[in-house]
């Protein structure tokens, strides 16, 4: 059977606001922010703050400004893995066909799903009540026979519904957009286009090809003229996409970062956040069975200069102070020397099933360690809550945070 639209793009609804609020329907419709803290960058927000201006990755005091009274909720990024791994098992019970794209979004090839399932617009339908009835979240989805033009179709979609565009409707749906709308097109390449007068995707599509290589180089040339056109040789490739510290690949890459409340110079501080933060990773890890040898530090400054440094260690590991002692090094080496910070993050890249990994004896080592002391950690984590035993450096800011964190939840952004 010839399917004409095999390529779905599947895109929750306001993923994070979505699942920090379904079980809190006195939010349902007031305007909320997610993550962010007092100056950090938020993380999500819903459809009522989006009506205000208030968009995900903006700062915490615009957002504020944008929408005074908005209600600000914590980040849970342990819940929102746990949710986005039930939504892309739905995925791949329809076809093997998935590639992520991030937490909350997925491309499908679902063109050897159809004699089981029906034509993609039925498998979209079911996909959508599947995941509201187990999530209590929606979705948005978009047809089509590329890439390219489904993650527009999910986009025009939004919110929770499904767009199917046939092969005979691309130029139509597509000519009249905003070349900024073209998938992979950011804001510096919009800007190009549009001081060449540029403006809608049909503009792109009727300009000579030569030309528009002449004006912005031969393989963006090419590759507009033929996005213009929903010509798009790309494949669905199963896998996944890393993304720091939240959304990503939670089999590939954990992360964790802070933004702290105000520029930080003191090395202790940061190096208790960078201990607050590798506590929470590898916890993580440990709970999803597996472990991991590149540790990445991400740093950002208090002009907002942000960089990133990664280490290799000798074997992968999901102990606590092994990833520790790592992010340490990557901290010193970069020999700061009272540089102001706002924001630390630390990463485990590389993942691996942990039972694959043989750990080797040290002579002198004890035979009870550290890797004992984290499960045992775990237990008394799982039995009696986050706070039952941290380390000791960790008490006073671990209490600051929690009451930082209950104003935040109780009261409306101020």
């Amino acid at each position: 059977m010839s399917v004409s639209t095999p390529i779905l793009h599947v895109d929750m609804d306001a993923f994070y606001a979505s699942v920090a609020t379904r079980d809190r329907p006195e939010l349902r419709d007031v305007p909320v922010i997610v993550g962010g803290g007092y100056r950090g960058v938020i993380l999500s927000c819903n459809y009522h703050a989006r009506a205000y201006g208030v968009r995900s990755g903006m700062p915490s005091t615009r957002a504020r400004r944008l929408c005074p009274h908005a209600v600000r909720v914590p980040a849970d990024h342990e819940l929102f893995s746990t949710v986005s791994v039930a939504v892309m098992e739905n995925f791949r019970r329809v076809t093997p066909l998935v590639e992520v794209v991030s937490l909350d979004e997925a491309f499908l090839d679902v063109r050897g799903s159809t004699r089981r399932l029906g034509p993609p617009h039925e498998i979209a339908e079911q996909l959508r009540a599947t995941i509201h009835d187990e999530q209590g979240i929606t979705c948005s989805v978009g047809a089509a026979a590329s890439i390219s033009v489904a993650k527009l179709a999910s986009r025009r979609a939004k919110p929770d519904g499904v767009l199917v565009v046939p092969p005979e409707q691309i130029t139509s749906f597509l000519h009249p957009l905003d070349v900024g709308e073209l998938y992979g097109v950011g804001e510096k390449t919009q800007a190009l286009l549009h001081r060449l007068g540029l403006v809608a995707v049909g503009d792109v599509a009727h300009t000579p090809l030569r030309t528009l290589q002449r004006a912005v180089g031969e393989g963006l040339g090419r590759t507009l003229h033929d996005l213009a056109w929903g010509r798009d040789a790309r494949e669905v490739t199963p896998g996944r996409v890393t993304v720091f510290g939240h959304g990503g690949d939670p089999d590939r890459s954990m992360g964790a970062q802070e933004t702290f409340g105000r520029d930080i110079d003191d090395r202790e501080v940061v190096l208790r956040e960078l201990l607050a933060l590798t506590t929470k990773v590898t916890n993580r890890m440990r709970v999803a069975g597996v472990a991991g040898r590149t540790v990445a530090i991400t740093v950002r400054f208090a002009d907002f200069t942000t960089i990133t440094r990664t280490r290799t260690i000798p074997e992968a590991t999901d102990v606590t102070q092994e990833i520790y002692r790592a992010a340490v090094r990557l901290y010193d080496a970069l020999g700061l020397q009272r540089a102001r910070l706002r924001l630390v993050g630390v990463r485990v890249e590389g993942l691996v099933p942990r039972a694959s990994v043989q750990r080797q004896g040290v002579l002198g080592e004890r035979d009870h360690g550290w890797p004992d002391a984290d499960r045992a950690v775990d237990r008394a984590t799982l039995r009696f809550g986050s706070s039952a035993v941290r380390p000791a450096s960790l008490i006073d800011r671990e209490e600051r945070h929690q009451g930082a964190r209950t104003r935040d939840v109780n009261h409306p952004v101020r």
